[in-house]
């Protein structure tokens, strides 16, 4: 195979076509906000969370179409304060009675994945709620481009920001509320860049998707280093690659982009799980030898 083949097959598609460049520049923005924020989400065991935050804001996106259409800004606002209206219902039905928290995200977001399913289907067609269940990455225009890209670099400069407090806070909340009296405004500013990141994704990768690039590259990386930051570094490129991958793949194979993409870091994540530093493999010799 020539060199020219080889550029053809690997870059020839976002080259010649706009929609493929913008759909690659706005996976390369969601892989730097979103997948430090989910080897955070993992290292505080909230890994649930994530998954309930891309459902719970359906409804108030649902709201949005209903009122102004496929308006960026109407789905996009409505989205956020649909999220964290469940994240706060959540967190005060854990506090107010004795259930786990897990268990309250749980149903609260279920029942707002129905409401949005619902609210859609009583105005949409078919397509309206595929659209918003799964996405459209390829018909990312220039004002969702910005929109992703600004809330990823606003991501980034929070984490940087909040890095070490909340670190503390999920390791010792007790010690920085003595500390600073301040541990709990960390967390809810940590949950609100949960939010927007997904809020983002969910313009490209739909309600379904919008976790895929947050948990599946961060999953992935913590098998390779034990580092925190690495694992931040890693997780974003890892994503960053499975959003290539997988516009190759949906470009090639002619199937959805979104579930391509997630199907790329799912892949990065089984191999990771089988061979990478601390998975299966290496994990069954080391047991071998000790035995």
């Amino acid at each position: 195979m020539s060199a020219n083949m080889v550029y053809d097959f690997l870059a020839g598609p976002f080259a010649d076509f706009p929609f493929m460049r913008r759909a690659l520049v706005a996976c390369f923005a969601l892989a730097l906000g979103s997948a430090p924020i989910g080897v955070v989400l993992m290292l505080r065991r909230m890994s649930l969370f994530s998954e309930a935050m891309s459902h719970a804001i359906l409804p108030g996106a649902a709201i949005g179409f209903l009122i102004a259409g496929f308006s960026l800004p109407a789905i996009s606002i409505g989205g956020i304060v649909a999220g964290l209206v469940v994240a706060l219902a959540a967190g005060a039905a854990t506090r107010a009675t004795d259930q786990r928290e897990d268990a309250s995200l749980a149903a609260f977001y279920l029942i707002a994945l129905a409401l949005g399913v619902t609210l859609i289907s009583t105005r949409g067609s078919a397509v309206d709620v595929l659209h918003l269940l799964f996405g459209s990455i390829l018909a990312v225009d220039r004002p969702a481009l910005l929109l992703v890209g600004s809330i990823a670099s606003l991501s980034l400069l929070i984490m940087a920001a909040i890095y070490r407090p909340l670190l503390v806070e999920g390791f010792d909340p007790d010690f920085l509320r003595s500390v600073r009296g301040q541990g709990a405004i960390y967390h809810f500013i940590f949950l609100g860049l949960v939010v927007v990141n997904l809020m983002a994704a969910f313009q490209a990768l739909g309600s379904l998707m919008a976790v895929g690039l947050m948990m599946l590259p961060a999953a992935a990386a913590r098998y390779w280093t034990r580092s925190l930051v690495s694992a931040m570094a890693l997780a974003a490129l890892l994503a960053a690659l499975s959003g290539y991958c997988g516009l190759l793949l949906s470009f090639y194979a002619d199937i959805p982009s979104g579930p391509a993409i997630v199907l790329a870091a799912g892949t990065a994540y089984l191999i990771s799980l089988a061979i990478g530093r601390q998975g299966l493999i290496l994990h069954w010799h080391r047991r071998h030898l000790e035995a």
